[in-house]
């Protein structure tokens, strides 16, 4: 026995010298989905399966009960601050954190039901300009009923971009594969719009840093929701710039993804920068809007990137950071210059929603309602109180928005805009919108989630 046992030693020590060093671990390659807990769950009457609810970005909430007392359900503090919107899928609340890990959560209490730590996420000092620090997770999740799996996309220490197809019930990695921008370097490039699930593929839209430094183009990318197959791309024709960084990404307008683009770098030739375009499934280019005044809003930094689009009736309503409303024809955009109808109303920033023919947009100066009339004619209703500033969702009748400088959550009446009700939520990023389901709303802030009874 002690022979063997000297000769079994040998074997392993010797197989151990022979073993080769570890190389540097490449970028992550693709994987299938792999089998995971259960079947493909169906999206619910109560859930918030991706931002503003659906993915024409309406944000409103069917089923909410009236508004009333609010108060704090509980909280959850997590390994980092969540930028995103919280989904809602049945009993569990998905939240991704710029510390590059996402959470199942219990909508009963909070406790966390399963985690997943994807990477290091990329910290600030090492970047040549941002605001966020470490930058990891940003975009809003998407989920996709079709494989039960909620995708999400992580910065990497290094500037690599993983998107990470992960099962809901038990939070285990279906998928994995790099999802790089088609153009310009990778780290300066930040995903901050929300992911969209369409026709079995998952749609990525790509911004620059915060204070546009670099070689950075924006762009889509559409990955498979598989995990396997060939990647499908489209890039802004311009030298710079141009990035999709609004927090709603697409609105799905039919058949078509609207993506709202920031400033170009060109003020001669038209790059389709400061602008609203539609693409195809496929990623090709099919219409587009910009102002007359796109050379000067690129000069300015006056884009319409700050607002995603809000598609209302027959409508595409656009608006950015000069402060004017356009109201495109849902059929032909219009190209430059080509709006039904244009007026002043105020500089916009994150997500709107829509009920009917009313859109609640959210302003700098105050969250505002805006009616839009079947031939495109805008009539402001009233104004919000100059701080609830957030991207507003719909139900329960209010309307619902926070104030992220001073950590409070706001019900709006939305027939006066009165404030009904108010909660304090603490610290929150600054495009922060609550996801309602059943009688709460759930809010991503800067150290997990908060859940607040009542809505």
């Amino acid at each position: 026995m002690r022979r063997i046992a000297l000769i079994a030693i040998l074997l392993v020590t010797l197989s151990a010298c022979s073993s080769p060093a570890p190389a540097p671990a490449p970028d992550p390659a693709p994987t299938a989905r792999s089998a995971v807990a259960g079947p493909p769950r169906p999206v619910g009457a109560t859930d918030w399966p991706t931002y503003h609810h659906d993915n024409a970005r309406t944000g409103v909430a069917a089923g909410v009960p009236p508004l009333g007392t609010l108060t704090r359900a509980w909280s959850a503090r997590l390994d980092g601050a969540v930028y995103g919107q919280p989904l809602v899928l049945g009993d569990t609340i998905i939240a991704a954190t710029e510390n590059d890990t996402v959470y199942g959560l219990s909508a009963t209490d909070g406790h966390i039901v399963w985690s997943r730590h994807l990477g290091d996420p990329q910290p600030l000092s090492d970047l040549p300009c941002g605001n966020i620090d470490p930058l990891g997770i940003t975009g809003t999740p998407a989920y996709d009923p079709a494989t039960g799996l909620v995708f999400v996309v992580a910065e990497l220490r290094g500037g690599a971009h993983l998107l990470a197809g992960l099962d809901v019930a038990s939070g285990e990695i279906g998928l994995s594969r790099p999802v790089e921008p088609p153009r310009g370097d990778r780290t300066v490039h930040q995903q901050r719009a929300a992911l969209t699930v369409l026709d079995g593929y998952v749609d990525i839209a790509y911004g620059g840093l915060y204070g546009d430094c670099g070689d950075y183009v924006g762009s889509v990318v559409a990955a498979p929701t598989t995990g396997l197959g060939p990647l499908r791309t489209y890039a802004v024709p311009t030298p710079r710039e141009g990035g999709i960084w609004a927090p709603g990404g697409a609105a799905l307008a039919g058949d078509k993804l609207l993506y709202a683009v920031g400033n170009g770098e060109s003020t001669s030739d038209y790059d389709h920068s400061d602008s609203i375009l539609a693409l195809t499934p496929g990623l090709t280019l099919a219409d587009s809007f910009s102002p007359a005044s796109w050379a000067d809003d690129n000069s300015n930094d006056l884009d319409l990137g700050s607002m995603g689009p809000t598609v209302v009736g027959d409508h595409v309503y656009a608006n950015g950071k000069r402060g004017v409303g356009y109201v495109l024809d849902g059929g032909h955009l219009g190209g430059v210059g080509g709006e039904v109808a244009q007026q002043r109303v105020c500089p916009a920033y994150g997500g709107s929603a829509v009920d009917g023919q009313s859109m609640y947009l959210p302003c700098s100066d105050g969250v505002r309602r805006v009616d839009a009339a079947p031939g495109g004619r805008l009539t402001v209703r009233w104004q919000a109180p100059a701080q609830v500033a957030g991207s507003p969702v719909v139900g329960g009748g209010a309307v619902w928005a926070v104030d992220a400088s001073g950590g409070v959550l706001y019900a709006l009446d939305p027939g006066t805009g009165a404030v009904r009700a108010q909660v304090p939520v603490g610290p929150m990023p600054r495009f922060a919108s609550p996801a309602l389901s059943g009688n709460r709303a759930y809010l991503g802030s800067t150290s997990g989630v908060v859940a607040i009874d009542g809505a």
